[in-house]
């Protein structure tokens, strides 16, 4: 087992199981589908890594969280829906990168490339996929009253602001870290997929989110374990094997 081969394992598990967590509340709040245009929003970040030879987790980062912030004080000032918003801002994302993104590139910036991920990469994806754990976890009860009701938060006290910002934030990094890993046309399935699956399974919140942290573990380790018998991007086969699961709790849905 080659080292750049355990760096990429790591780097998926890391970010599939956070991204499976949060994709457990943003489900719940029917916001997945915000992780796409956020991806999609990265893509002028990914285009100039790209050109100029740095990381595109890197060059990801910048572009997401002012598009997250830009998301956050707009749903705060209109009555706009942040899908709206999002797809606001998927569109501005979009046309910017097609001035920089090089062609001979566009499948690494569509698709991912976790196949090549340095030892300094896979251990900022670690911490930061704790550290959006650990948050997540410290503000999840207080993120399903939001989602049940803003109203009924404020009345126990919740910062409807602060929260929402730092959810907001934390779906940001994931989304970040995951365009290394699927390319951002597919950080919305990263997200989605697991916590869907869980939901055919799950019997209680508790499970929902187990299940979905579970799910958004094995996705990566099924994709990786596949990518060594083709020639198929890793960050397909990971979605693939996250849609496979699917279909498979599908036969064994609670109703």
């Amino acid at each position: 087992m080659s080292q750049q081969f355990i760096l990429s394992f790591i780097s998926s598990i890391a970010i599939g199981s956070v991204a499976g967590y949060i994709g457990s509340l943003m489900l719940q709040k029917k916001m997945t589908l915000i992780a796409g245009p956020l991806g999609h929003l990265a893509f002028p970040g990914v285009a100039l890594a790209l050109l100029y030879g740095f990381d595109t987790s890197l060059g990801a980062f910048p572009f997401v969280i002012l598009g997250i912030l830009f998301v956050w004080y707009l749903d705060l000032k209109t009555t706009i829906p942040a899908e709206t918003l999002t797809a606001i801002a998927f569109a501005v994302g979009v046309s910017i990168a097609v001035i920089f993104l090089p062609i001979d590139k566009a499948e690494e910036a569509l698709a991912g490339n976790i196949d090549t991920i340095s030892i300094t990469i896979t251990i900022m994806t670690v911490i930061l996929s704790i550290i959006v754990f650990i948050t997540i976890k410290k503000i999840f009860n207080k993120m399903v009253l939001l989602n049940i009701s803003e109203d009924l938060a404020k009345v126990e006290g919740i910062n409807v602001k602060k929260y929402t910002l730092i959810y907001f934030l934390a779906i940001a990094i994931i989304v970040a870290l995951g365009v290394k890993l699927v390319g951002v046309l597919l950080t919305v399935a990263l997200i989605a997929i697991p916590a869907a699956t869980a939901q055919n399974l799950a019997t209680s919140m508790k499970s929902y989110t187990r299940l979905s942290i579970l799910f958004g573990t094995l996705s990566p380790i099924l994709g990786l374990t596949l990518s060594n018998f083709t020639t198929i991007p890793t960050g397909i086969l990971i979605i693939l094997s996250g849609a496979f699961l699917f279909l498979i709790s599908l036969l064994f849905r609670k109703k």
